[in-house]
């Protein structure tokens, strides 16, 4: 095995995805800015009704782009998204009406809905060893922690110096040189594909195939364990951390941070955790993980035990998430990998659809020490449904 960054296509690939994910944190912050500008009162309804949006977005056009991706040349698709990506970022600095940012966030949803599975199936086939592939997935992982603890002390950095709708310039100048990267990457050519059945039939083939696999649907069910989890971390640890702990602002993003760490640690561990286990027992133990330490919330932790279950919390869901693509990879054949890879991403994206709006109204009418139980015991439930719908030995054939 090599370091994965040895390989120089995954290394093009990589700096593509840098870029985007940079990109996309400096538009959150952006995001932010624009809505309480807007709405100084109303910003957090604002940005709840953006991130539904968003989310909605991510399951209806997931599956129907990456139905219909064989019939295009994969790079110039993705180079293409990410051309209509930059385009949108650029148009936001110019919005004057809600509902004009309403409509951008949209196009920008399905065209990152679009352009994140192919990209992720893509890269099992720069690899021949299914433990370089593993590596390269923990460096994806790596990848979005890192942005989730770095762009906003960037964002905070650059608006000393520039206003928050250079942060949209900005993204959209990443979506650039991410499409840039893509156009220079050099992909092996897979064989043509002509699926079976109408129009509608190729949309719905990956969703189908994906709920039609047995290991799939377990892993789909620890992914519900996953979303409740992240969800009790992101919406209410502000809530937590200022309210019941009389906290401020910087122990919240500890907090955060707290969470980020512990699925970096994880991520790293990880291909040497799969090198004698499989990834059932893997994902399932990270979801039995998660599940304990958001029962002890109801314990009202403080400050310093809540940064260790948070910690905990994220290396349980990125014990769930980092092998994920390996479960898809195995259970599609090269050809279909587009589809496959575009319905756990619109599967997955519907579980914290769900997941952040219940845990939030849990938090605000039952009570942060509520919501700890009954998300704990969601999470609980997923590791065992998940455990019973995975087969076991693991067929290596859906």
């Amino acid at each position: 095995m090599q370091p994965p960054l040895n390989h120089p296509e995954f290394r093009k690939l990589f700096c593509a995805q840098i870029m985007a994910l940079i990109g996309a944190g400096l538009t959150t912050v952006a995001l932010t800015l624009l809505a309480y500008q807007f709405t100084p009162t109303g910003a957090g309804a604002l940005l709840g009704t953006v991130l539904a949006i968003k989310m909605m977005a991510y399951v209806f056009f997931a599956p129907i782009v990456g139905g219909l991706a064989h019939r295009f040349n994969r790079k110039l698709l993705m180079v293409c998204l990410d051309l209509l990506r930059a385009g949108v970022v650029f148009a936001l600095p110019f919005v004057n009406e809600t509902w004009q940012v309403f409509v951008l966030i949209f196009l920008l949803s399905i065209f990152t809905a679009g352009f994140n599975p192919l990209f992720q199936s893509t890269i099992p086939d720069l690899f021949r060893h299914e433990g370089d592939y593993t590596r390269a997935l923990s460096f994806s992982r790596l990848a979005y922690d890192f942005e989730t603890l770095l762009s906003p002390m960037l964002a905070g950095l650059l608006l000393l110096v520039v206003t928050f709708d250079s942060l949209f310039i900005l993204n959209g100048l990443t979506f650039l040189v991410s499409a840039t990267l893509v156009l220079m990457t050099r992909l092996p050519v897979r064989a043509p594909l002509n699926r079976l059945g109408g129009m509608v039939a190729q949309m719905t083939f990956g969703v189908q195939s994906y709920l039609k696999t047995p290991r799939l649907r377990g892993m789909l069910a620890l992914y519900v364990g996953v979303a409740f989890a992240s969800g009790m971390v992101i919406v209410n640890t502000v809530v937590y951390v200022r309210e019941t702990l009389g906290g401020s602002e910087p122990q919240v993003a500890l907090a955060l941070a707290a969470s980020g760490l512990g699925s970096m640690i994880a991520a790293l561990l990880i291909p040497r955790l799969l090198r004698d286990r499989t990834d059932r027992r893997v994902m399932v133990l990270g979801t039995v993980l998660m599940s304990p330490m958001l029962l002890a919330v109801a314990m009202t932790p403080s400050l310093p035990l809540l940064l260790i279950l948070w910690l905990a919390i994220g290396f349980g869901w990125s014990l769930v998430q980092t092998p994920a693509g390996r479960v898809v990879n195995r259970s599609s054949a090269p050809a279909d990998r587009d589809t496959y890879y575009s319905a756990q991403f619109a599967l997955t994206h519907l579980c914290w659809l769900v997941a952040y709006p219940v845990v939030g109204y849990l938090g605000e009418y039952a009570g942060i020490e509520v919501a700890g139980l009954v998300v704990g015991s969601i999470t609980f439930g997923a590791a065992i449904l998940g455990y019973h719908l995975w087969p076991d030995p693991d067929d290596p054939h859906p």
